[in-house]
């Protein structure tokens, strides 16, 4: 930390990360290294914020493929469950929380993202610019909660010091700055609303647009507000309505997207070309079961489908892998023809691949139907606001409503299926909105079909599974990690070798002080009280 802090902030990391694309940024006549706010006017600054909106989904042009590996195709999409490896000697699906790979994804978002967005928040506020602040300081929280969800404790508040030493902040500190942040920002981007923001097309998430950027941080604040329901009740309440009530995501014309081209891609389209992961089993017996269209989306046929457990009229080609299988297994197994890939346009390799979903509406049903439950004013019935946010999953992604056997999704009684012979259903989940069940049972079914509809934004998902439980998955195969056993999963990333060398004393006192335990993956995070 203490080298990026000293070499790369403002001064390196504006020569490398923001001019270094020169379908992007200007030639200037100032020296990078000692770029300042006095020399950033207005047509510069929707540049710089440009970089910054991309590097925290690993769309730049240049290294971020590796980094969005590491943390994200190694680590959270084998923890959501969206996919399990096939390759032989990658031990995450396995519970080993490689030191390496943690090092190369924490040291990407400190020395790419956190750089970039400081610049552009501390610029906005020098030079004037109220609203872009604003917007800015809500990219800062949603970027920042994907670190602190995955770490717990994390530089934060004296990220920038440029001192050798950056101290660490705990992880209900940081969420109640979340949540002081986004209520001051929403505060001016209310202020603002229908208008237009002179970063334009800059901003690759709503081209400037206020109200598009208020809906956004309201729906963030519930997010992060349903996260600490177990542990901050009341906190959770009144930021969720405060959220609801300053309006959040009703259609998908709301949704936070980005779209890609041959200079910023889905990072996606790279990693699959490795065929070093698949569908996994707990996709294919819920997908399955629930006949649902979204499959075709989502994944690819199977090379070597088994038409054998198909449902009953339904040709559904497409298979899944049990999480935790060895090295053994894998060296002897060919998964890759017997799993399914990626859909299509995630695996053409060469082309910008799909757009990035950085939060949707249907997320935003999904997070007001669990609030329902609790009794909080959701603006709809717990039952409502499910169904309409199945719906809005369904819609986002081109498809009527109907599964696969062409009756009405919403409605439908179906459970997961049996992946095969030897892998019986993963729950017994019913679509339908159980009204008579408990509420425990109702927010089972609630998370079920939000960690379908965030596909494959599995940061969220498995952040969510560490939150409440669900949705119910197969245990993995096999654990190497002596800590936790199959019927567990990691509750936290552990720090890495670069902290220890570089902020020695820093994450040792967050360790000692600050984590509520040891570095370990069996630690839970702050939020993470539920059972």
């Amino acid at each position: 930390m203490r080298r990026i802090i000293k070499k790369l902030f403002m001064g390196m990391m504006l020569a490398g990360f923001l001019l270094g694309c020169t379908d992007d940024f200007t030639e200037t006549n100032t020296d990078p290294k000692v770029l300042t706010t006095d020399g950033v006017t207005p047509a510069d600054y929707p540049l710089f914020v440009k970089r910054a909106l991309y590097t925290p989904n690993f769309m730049p042009f240049d290294a971020a493929r590796g980094p969005f590996q590491l943390w994200q195709s190694l680590f959270s999409d084998v923890y959501a469950n969206y996919f399990a490896t096939t390759a032989p000697n990658f031990d995450s699906d396995q519970f080993i929380l490689v030191g390496g790979w943690l090092n190369g994804a924490y040291r990407y978002f400190y020395s790419r993202s956190a750089p970039q967005i400081k610049y552009v928040e501390d610029t906005a506020e020098e030079l004037g610019f109220e609203l872009e602040n604003a917007m800015m300081k809500v990219w800062r929280v949603y970027a920042y909660h994907r670190v602190t969800d995955y770490w717990g404790p994390i530089p934060y508040s004296n990220f920038g010091n440029l001192e050798n030493t950056v101290s660490y902040d705990s992880q209900e500190a940081i969420y109640n700055d979340f949540f002081t942040t986004l209520a001051e920002a929403t505060t001016v981007l209310q202020a603002n609303a229908g208008t237009t923001s002179f970063l334009g097309a800059n901003d690759v998430l709503f081209g400037g647009d206020a109200s598009k950027w208020l809906t956004f941080a309201n729906t963030l604040r519930l997010r992060l507000a349903m996260r600490v329901k177990y542990v901050a009740p009341g906190l959770a309440q009144s930021n969720a309505e405060a959220a609801i009530a300053g309006g959040v995501m009703m259609s998908n014309d709301d949704n936070a997207l980005i779209q890609t081209d041959l200079n910023f891609t889905n990072s996606y389209t790279t990693i699959t070309q490795w065929g070093e992961f698949r569908m996994s089993a707990d996709m294919e017996s819920i997908l399955k079961g629930y006949e649902d269209p979204r499959v075709a989306t989502y994944y690819a046929p199977a090379a070597s489908p088994d038409a054998a457990d198909d449902p009953v009229g339904v040709e559904f080609p497409y298979e899944g892998m049990r999480n935790g299988q060895t090295a053994s297994a894998k060296a002897t197994t060919p998964f890759n023809d017997l799993a399914s890939n990626m859909a299509g346009p995630y695996t053409a390799g060469g082309d910008p691949g799909p757009t990035v979903i950085v939060m949707a509406a249907s997320e935003a049903y999904f997070l007001r139907a669990e609030a329902a439950l609790e009794g909080w004013a959701a603006g709809g019935t717990s039952e409502d606001l499910y169904n309409q946010g199945i719906t809005q999953s369904h819609l986002q992604h081109g498809y009527d409503g109907t599964n696969l056997s062409g009756n009405d999704y919403v409605t439908s009684a179906l459970i997961p299926a049996a992946v095969d012979g030897a892998n019986p259903a993963v729950s017994s989940v019913p679509v339908a909105y159980n009204a008579a069940g408990t509420s425990e049972e109702q927010l089972e079914q609630i998370i079920t079909q939000k960690w379908i509809a965030l596909w494959p934004d599995s940061a969220e998902a498995y952040a969510e599974r560490r939150r409440t439980g669900y949705p119910t998955l197969f245990n993995r195969l096999n654990s190497l990690n002596p800590d936790i056993a199959v019927d567990e999963i990691p509750r936290r990333m552990t720090y890495t070798a670069t902290e220890y060398a570089d902020n020695t004393d820093a994450v040792n006192e967050a360790v000692s002080s600050l984590l509520g335990g040891p570095d370990l993956g069996t630690t839970r995070l702050w939020w993470d009280a539920k059972n």
